[in-house]
Order: C-alpha cells, then structure tokens, then sequence
C-alpha cells in the first residue's frame, strides 16, 4: 500500500514546520468553532425575509449540500493529512495549473472570512458605540457599514488575530476548546428561552410559509449566511496536517461539525420564526424590521424581556466572531504556507518560524484583510462573495476524489465513501448550484477576481516564480482542460440566470429560468466531471507527486529538528 505519511504521533510534527499538536477533540471544535462563528447571528434573520417560515427548509437543504461536499474532504484528508490540503489535493492529481487555481480561490475565500466577522462584532456593538451605520444599497438591501471608529477598531481587531496565531497552533488549540463550550452554551441557552418565552405558531403561515416560493428558499442557501455558517467544517481538513491522529481525527471532525451545527441552526431558525412579533410582519417577511435589528438576536430577546439574554448575546458577539477570525487567520496564513509548498507563490510564504508559524503568510493576511473592508465595508455587503468563493473552491475536491480513485485505487484509505462516484459526483453537482443561487451581482465580481489570479499567475511565470528551482510546470491538458470551461461555464449560466430573480440592476439577462437552472448545471457538471476524468494526470505522476511531497516533508522535519 502507499502512503503519503507515517503513522503520526505527539512527539513531533511529520509535515513540514508545521506542528502536530490538535487531538480529536481540538480537531472537531476547530470545525465548530468556525462554524459558530457571526453567521448564527444574523443568519435566522436574513434568512427569514428571504425565505420566510420555508427558511427551516432553508437550513436543512444547506446542511445536506454541505455534509456531501465535506464527506469527500473527510476521505482525502484521512488520506493525505496535510496543512492546506484543500489546496493541495488539487496539485496532487492534476498537476500546478489545477493546484494554482483552487489555491487562489480558496485563499480569497479564507482571507475575507476574517474582515467579515471583524464587521459582524462591531455590528452587535454598534449597541454601544457608533461602530457601523445603516445604509440602503441598490435594490433596497438594508446594511450597516462601518464607520470611521469601526474603521480603526476593525485593523486593531485584524492585529490581534495575527498576534495570537505568532504564538502559535497548540496555544490556540487550547483557547479554542474553552470558547467553542461558551459558543455552544449560548447559542443552546438562546434556542431554549426563545422557545420557552414565547413561541407564536402562527408566524408560520399567517404571512405565507414561502412568500418567496422555492426560488427564495433557494436562494436563502447561498445569500442569507446560511451556507456561509456551515463553512468551518474546511478547519478540520486544513489543520489535518498539525493534528496527532488524522486518520481517525478528520473524518470525525468534518462529519461530526456539520451534523452538530445543522441541528442546532434548524433548532434556532425554528425559535426565531416564532419568537417574532406580529406586529412586526405587517409588511410581510421580506419588510421585517424591529428596533436595534443590527443586533437581531439581542433585539428579539429584548423585545421578548429577556435583558440578561440580550446582554449574553452581545457579549457573544465579540467572542463569537473573533474565535471564527482567529481560526480563518489561521487557516489563510496555511493556505499560503502550502501554496509556496507547490511552488505556486514566492517562496518566503513557506517559511515558518521556531514556533512553527508562517509568519510572513499570517502578516500578508492582515493587509489584505484591511483591503478588503474597503470594497466589503458591511457583513451584508460581503457574506454571498465569501459564500460563493468558498464553495467554488471547495467544487474541486470531488473531481480530486473521483480521480484518484483512478489514478491510485491501491493506495489505502482510512476513509472511504461507499457507492462509487454518486456522492462526489452530488457534492460537486450542489457546489455549483449554491454559486449559481448566490446571483450575478455576487458572481461577477467573484470571476473577476479569479481572472486577476490568472494576471498574477502570468506575472509570476514571467518572472520566474520567485521559489526554489523556479516555477513548476503548469500541467495545462490536466488543470486547465477541465478547469477553464468549468469556471467559463459557471460564469456564462450565471449571467443568463435569474438569480437574483428579475433584478435587472445585477445586470443578469435571466434567459434561463427556475427549472431549467437545474438541467443546466446538472448538464455542464456532467460535460466537466468527463472531461475531468479523461484529461487526470497518470498514476505513476500522481505516485511522483506523493513521493516529492513525503520527500519534502522529511526534509523540513529534520530542518525542524536542527534549529531546536
């Protein structure tokens, strides 16, 4: 059998700089911890007015889409434990091209997810202090947007992430356990007062279960945070390479994070449905609105007379947030870390210090977070580019599966799904259809940023990469061949779709409705998926490519022992 590691234990790292100091029980609260992070917090709300009472509905059929995507992840990542395997994967079994491409859009992904829950303390805190200002932006959305002293605390709070991950995984492992128990008891406390306080059935049909219909509860998935409250279960894949026990470790990480979370999101949305006052839903779902709504969760428990309520929830929605950054902080600066690996990004990104961090990768991090509260200065403003860029990058992981069943159906698997391509083939098929559903006003300034990574690959070629030996071969038959048309094609459905639904000021032409959505993409990821398959690297490429990377590994290993 081939293997990319030897069996891993507590006495010192086996991939690189990196440290292998997370157990089960850190990997899996990594997972939740990141999950729990501010989309709870405004998740039930922004649900609601686009789905209404059908946004339980909502939250289940996110949940399903995310656990077939994250089944895959759990396989590879019991096979291959390795820091930034979600980027890495790709470089394993279609070459540089392919790694370069998911590398960029899953960092993109990772480094706004910080920024997001920065905006979504300060949101809960504007309570308090003039952190951010309501505002209507272009087609009625309500936003509050930061202000020039949300500004300042904004980059202190980005500061303080890179500050704490300096001294390193083990240290943050252990802080994180503490704060994912608080998380967990105040989003239960929260589900159980709401219930227990007051709990109007009626909300559920005196306005329409589904006032938006199946395409507003579609919608709902992609643009109301409920897909982006899911994201963390990644954690327990990225940080596959610094747990002690992968194998065992990450399958349960990644199943047991999305099945707990999607209990309790169903659980809350359910609350919070009933828990609104009817007086409230004069104007329908879509129009629902209620003093201090910024802080929507607290609002509803004032509302309801439960002040210690509200005041643990604003208390929350510091430490909520912030755990969530801390870990995106985390996972972007490793994400860059592997993408130097692969020789696809200058080489000082790999480098980590004594403490095992890459601490040019977590300061490069920090800069680009400030960037991007410029364009994304409210949650609102940037919860569906997150959501979609994430899943994108995440549709690559079962193409990666599928293929290397191919490629090395010999090597052992801790993990292994049952009922061949079905699930990898589903998981890929819902990937598209969440970035579909996030709409072309999110879209087209997601496929823009994937064609300025595609600038920057041509810059970084020209001058000759900036790493050890140069820049890779970029493999083109084997990563573009599939690549370029799957992300053409998504981009092309996009802008012909109606998603947002009749929303001329998105610019979408909406020639292809509903239904015919559906047979779409399920055509295109058809088209993909064969062609993915046909153009996969060879076995023997894919067992070189295992080999330098376990090379590789030993070499920095015992650089590691030689500093200390």
């Amino acid at each position: 059998m081939t293997t990319l590691t030897k069996p891993t234990s507590d006495t010192g790292p086996a991939e690189g700089n990196m440290r292998r100091d997370i157990g089960v029980v850190g990997l899996l609260f990594a997972g939740v911890g990141s999950i729990i992070g501010s989309g709870w917090l405004f998740g039930a709300l922004n649900a609601s007015q686009i789905a209404g009472p059908a946004a339980v509905f909502s939250w289940v059929i996110g949940a399903i889409m995310i656990l077939l995507i994250g089944l895959c992840f759990a396989e590879l990542g019991a096979m291959f434990p390795l820091t930034g395997g979600v980027i890495r994967f790709p470089h394993l079994s279609f070459g540089s091209f392919a790694s370069y491409t998911m590398g960029w859009i899953n960092w993109i992904a990772a480094a706004t997810v910080a920024p997001i829950e920065v905006e979504g303390a300060l949101q809960y805190a504007t309570k308090y202090a003039a952190f951010t200002k309501q505002h209507t932006v272009a087609g009625g959305a309500t936003v509050h947007t930061l202000t020039g002293l949300g500004y300042v605390v904004a980059v202190i709070a980005m500061a303080v992430f890179v500050v704490v991950n300096y001294y390193g995984i083990r240290w943050f492992a252990r802080v994180n356990n503490v704060a994912v128990w608080w998380k967990l008891a105040v989003i239960t406390l929260v589900i159980f007062a709401f219930l227990l306080t007051e709990f109007r059935g009626g909300n559920f049909t005196s306005h329409g279960f589904a006032p938006q219909g199946t395409h507003g509860m579609l919608t709902a998935i992609a643009t109301g945070g409920i897909t982006f409250s899911f994201l963390g279960f990644r954690q327990g894949v990225e940080l596959a390479g610094e747990s002690n026990n992968p194998r065992r470790n990450v399958p349960i990480a990644v199943i047991g994070s999305v099945l707990i979370t999607g209990v309790i999101y169903v659980l809350l949305q359910i609350a919070f449905i009933g828990a609104v006052d009817p007086k409230d839903l004069s104007k329908g779902w879509s129009n629902l609105d209620f003093a201090n709504s910024f802080g929507p969760l607290a609002a509803i428990a004032t509302l309801l007379g439960l002040g210690w309520l509200a005041t643990i929830l604003y208390i929350d929605a510091i430490i909520s947030p912030a755990d969530t950054g801390l870990i995106y902080t985390t996972v972007t600066g490793r994400i860059t870390y592997a993408m130097s690996k692969n020789r696809n990004a200058p080489e000082a990104l790999g480098r980590t210090t004594s403490r095992g961090v890459p601490l040019v990768s977590l300061i490069v991090t920090f800069f680009v977070g400030l960037i991007v509260f410029l364009p994304f200065p409210s949650w609102q403003q940037l919860v569906g580019f997150i959501t979609s860029a994430t899943v994108l990058s995440f549709g690559s992981g079962p193409v990666v599966l599928a293929a290397m069943r191919r490629q090395i159906p010999d090597v052992e698997r801790p993990f292994k799904l049952p009922f061949g391509d079905t699930i990898p083939f589903l998981a890929f098929f819902s990937s598209n259809l969440i970035v579909y559903w996030a709409g072309w006003d999110v879209n087209w300034k997601l496929f823009t940023a994937v064609a300025l990574g595609f600038v920057l690959l041509g810059v970084f070629h020209a001058i000759g990469g900036g790493t050890k030996g140069g820049m890779p071969h970029l493999q083109w038959k084997a990563g573009a061949t599939w690549s370029l048309p799957w992300l053409g094609g998504l981009c092309l459905i996009s802008y012909l779709g109606d998603y947002p639904e009749q929303s001329k000021a998105a610019g979408n032409t909406g020639t292809i409705g509903f239904g015919w959505g559906f047979l779409v993409l399920f055509g295109l990821s058809i088209v993909v998926w064969a062609i993915a398959m046909a153009v996969r690297l060879p076995g023997d490429e894919v067992r070189r490519n295992i080999e330098e990377t376990k090379a590789e590994a030993a070499e920095e290993e015992a650089e590691l022992g030689a500093s200390h």
